[in-house]
């Protein structure tokens, strides 16, 4: 992935929800102004979410998720449905395609209200105005009954539709100025250097996502990134002669990194930058905290975002069950998930030790973390953790001062 594409975690997830055949398709092709979904009268063409990421202007850089119809029947139609409703785990703007000749019925009013609870933006759309009954349209109406935007199209005749783009725009979340990747820890011509290993689980010709966008973030501050080895960083820090204001590192050369930074020199890793920008810090540094009460036999979840080709000392199979063993020194029962799917039965495990979740958006990041800890079960992020087990994560804090007062106990 070069630098100058916006990387799918960082765009907004627009995804459509409906009946089907209420028109989900044609509207994701009328806003997109491309037939980049099929149409059909069959009922139940979309069978599985489809994700295309894009630029939409005025929106921007986007995901549009196009899902099954949430009326789908059988065993088969009931699966389709769960996987549409676990889209709204990374959506951030929620759209109910309703057929205007037909109204808005209990499905639409169930969904919005599921909707609703998880605190998602969502606008319901009345597609195919083109044929329906104007006098029996009352948008007004509709918005105040089901308390969200309403508006109505027609994607055949491109009614409505840049209506509705302004519409996505208005309520889509706004960036928040408080979350930020490593830009409020910095300032502008502060020397910045990050430790990128280069081994054989390091993708071949470029840079992992979380190095990229951490060096772009860099950037964008005005300061000054410096990208070395692990090998060479004692060489590149002694050449800056003091100048280095913070370190960045692969979790996996934490231990090493850290030996040879000087005390004085704040350190920190991509994870634990992650870990902030996209999820909860306090609630995985709890998931650290969690790990000196397991117990033999423990049960704990390894679970990654993506999907990736398993190495001969994978982290997640190998490198941590090896390290949790030699820190606690007992045996755990290790499962494992990868890519979308993470876990429906979260309560059986005594942790969970998650990846940094670059690849998801931060709503999808969120939701996994919020989803067990109401179950009371501890989460904790690779960084976290690396930094944990090898006895660095009081250094790696260092540059958060209020996590870092919780952790200390304060």
């Amino acid at each position: 992935m070069s630098l100058n594409k916006t990387p799918r975690s960082n765009r907004v997830h627009i995804a459509l929800f409906g009946k089907r055949n209420a028109g989900k398709s044609s509207v994701i092709n009328a806003i997109t102004n491309q037939d980049i979904a099929i149409v059909s009268e069959v009922k139940g063409t979309t069978t599985d979410p489809v994700y295309k990421s894009m630029e939409i202007l005025p929106i921007g850089p986007c995901v549009i998720i196009d899902t099954a119809g949430i009326d789908d029947s059988g065993s088969l139609g009931e699966l389709r449905v769960k996987k549409s409703l676990e889209v709204l785990n990374k959506t951030d703007v929620a759209l109910i395609i309703a057929d205007a000749t037909l109204g808005v019925s209990d499905y639409e009013r169930e969904l919005i209200n599921k909707i609703k609870e998880k605190k998602i933006p969502v606008a319901l759309v009345l597609n195919k105005i083109d044929i329906a009954d104007e006098n029996k349209i009352s948008k007004d109406k509709l918005s105040n009954q089901l308390g969200v935007e309403v508006v109505c199209v027609s994607s055949l005749e491109r009614i409505g539709i840049e209506e509705l783009k302004q519409k996505i725009i208005d309520i889509k979340p706004q960036e928040k100025n408080d979350i930020k990747l490593v830009g409020d820890l910095i300032k502008p011509k502060d020397i910045i250097v990050l430790v990128t290993p280069i081994d054989k689980a390091a993708p071949k010709g470029r840079l992992i996502l979380p190095q990229q966008q951490t060096v772009r973030d860099i950037l964008d501050h005005d300061a000054i990134s410096v990208v070395t080895k692990e090998t060479e960083l004692k060489e590149t820090l002694e050449a800056l002669e003091g100048k280095v204001k913070l370190v960045i590192t692969d979790s996996q050369a934490f231990e090493g990194v850290s030996k040879d930074t000087p005390n004085n020199i704040p350190l920190t890793s991509f994870s634990i930058l992650f870990a902030r920008f996209k999820g909860d810090l306090l609630e995985l540094i709890k998931g650290a905290k969690a790990i000196s009460n397991l117990k033999d036999g423990d049960r704990i979840l390894i679970s990654e975002a993506c999907t990736h080709h398993r190495q001969e000392d994978d982290i997640g199979r190998v490198k941590i069950p090896r390290w949790l063993k030699q820190k606690t020194g007992k045996d755990f029962e290790y499962e494992y998930s990868s890519g979308s799917g993470f876990t429906e039965d979260a309560k059986k495990y005594a942790l969970i030790i998650h990846c940094g979740g670059c690849m998801l958006n931060r709503a999808g990041m969120v939701s996994r973390i919020d989803s067990v800890k109401k179950l009371e079960v501890p989460i904790v992020n690779y960084g976290i953790f690396i930094a944990y087990v090898h006895g660095i994560l009081d250094r790696a804090l260092e540059p958060f001062n209020n996590v870092k007062k919780i952790w200390d106990g304060q």
